[in-house]
């Protein structure tokens, strides 16, 4: 009779546990990045009561004869499938869409994370809610060696970028076929110097004869007087439908003798494979396409590609890259060591994690303005609840049972 209590017991104490996961569960079902967990049940040893016997002679071979001891958790297997996204529409919200898992830092040691709501701290670092900062590889001068060991992510508002000298300016557009000799068409572009101060370069070109014009670039000095700082000769070919030569120089030393500072020539790209400049029977438009240069900017926005680079925009227009978010994976992530606060740690079964770029090597991609919610699906937990709470209540019988049969006996010496 001791024995079928037992078993109840070891029932009832299983089927316990499994309510404390499926409450888990469901009070995690609004947990950003959370992944559900199952339980898994295993018989205990069984007590022998006869053991298999061989065919002996006319005699039949026998099974064991086995009772059962009971149940026990065999373990508590963690659910890492996709989660449903949420669109916030915060640049710093993040989730992954795949396998992987971000890498953050606390109190020096690193942990790991599906739940991608993270914030800049007063430091400028990218931290989730508890304060642990995100790993990644921090950009220098806009470029990013994921070669390199991991370190915190730090996007400080204010962060300024230094003035850009303007390098190639290219042009495009039409020169009307159909001008007289001596006609001109005038337009003007705003390049900048070392230390980002604006010029702005005024490029005529003058028919001087059947295909061909004269190109003069000028900038203004000091006093407003226009200094040529580059010419060239353009002749139109019918054949290749192109003016040749096919770039130009924009002086160094005549732009510094206006009273600007240039360390080298400006490169000047005479049309583009979308933007050609031409010779047609067409209205005159003729004009700057591009120059790369930029005064100083100030960051003021930032987004995050699907790849983790986060890309700053600053006030000048330009675009830079500021770091990468890292993504770990791992050969086996069950095997992770839930840390609290939707942290993971690694143990001695799931792997060292092995960091990289989103979406290389297995790893997911990352989608900005978005978080992962959790994977808990009510319906199925709700049915485990059940299933649990009709084990508990059936072992419980058995205890109840037990007990009646053990009085029974009891009762018999009376």
């Amino acid at each position: 009779m001791l024995r079928s209590l037992f078993t109840a017991v070891s029932g009832m104490r299983s089927h316990q546990t499994m309510l404390d996961v499926v409450g888990n569960n469901i009070a995690n079902v609004n947990t950003i990045g959370f992944k559900s967990s199952q339980t898994v049940f295993e018989d205990t040893l069984s007590q022998l009561m006869s053991a298999a016997g061989t065919p002996q002679g006319l005699r039949g071979g026998t099974n064991p004869a086995q009772v059962g001891l009971g149940v026990r958790v065999g373990g508590i297997s963690t659910n890492f499938s996709q989660g449903a996204m949420q669109v916030t529409g915060r640049s710093t919200d993040l989730a992954l869409q795949g396998d992987g898992f971000f890498v953050v830092k606390r109190d020096g040691e690193t942990l790991y994370s599906r739940a991608g709501s993270f914030n800049v701290d007063e430091s400028g670092d990218l931290v989730n809610p508890d304060g642990s900062v995100v790993q990644g590889w921090q950009a220098t001068r806009g470029v990013i060696d994921t070669t390199a060991a991991l370190g915190s992510i730090k996007l400080p508002v204010g962060q300024t970028v230094p003035p850009r000298q303007t390098a190639d300016v290219t042009v495009g557009g039409n020169l009307p076929a159909d001008a007289a000799v001596g006609a001109t068409s005038v337009s003007s572009i705003d390049m900048y110097d070392t230390q980002g101060k604006k010029v702005t370069a005024t490029l005529t070109y003058t028919k001087t004869a059947a295909d061909t014009w004269a190109l003069d670039v000028t900038v203004p000095d000091a006093t407003g007087t226009a200094v040529s700082v580059g010419t060239s000769a353009l002749t139109w070919d019918e054949t290749t439908k192109t003016f040749t030569p096919a770039t130009g120089t924009l002086s160094a030393a005549s732009l510094t003798t206006a009273g600007y500072s240039f360390g080298a020539d400006v490169n000047l790209t005479l049309g583009t494979p979308t933007r050609p400049l031409t010779q047609f029977s067409a209205p005159d438009t003729a004009a700057a396409v591009s120059q790369d240069g930029a005064e100083m900017g100030v960051l003021n926005s930032f987004s995050v590609s699907n790849d983790g680079t986060i890309v700053g925009v600053f006030s000048n227009g330009v675009q830079e890259a500021l770091g990468q978010v890292a993504i770990a994976n791992f050969d086996n992530p069950a095997g992770l060591e839930k840390a609290g606060g939707s942290l993971y740690r690694a143990s001695s079964n799931s792997g060292i994690g092995v960091a990289g770029v989103a979406g290389s090597g297995g790893r997911g991609l990352i989608s900005s303005g978005s978080l992962e919610m959790s994977n808990v699906d009510l319906a199925q937990e709700f049915s485990n609840l059940i299933i649990a709470q009709r084990g508990f209540q059936a072992n419980s019988k058995i205890v109840t049972v037990s007990d009646e049969i053990l009085q029974d006996l009891v009762n018999l010496k009376r």
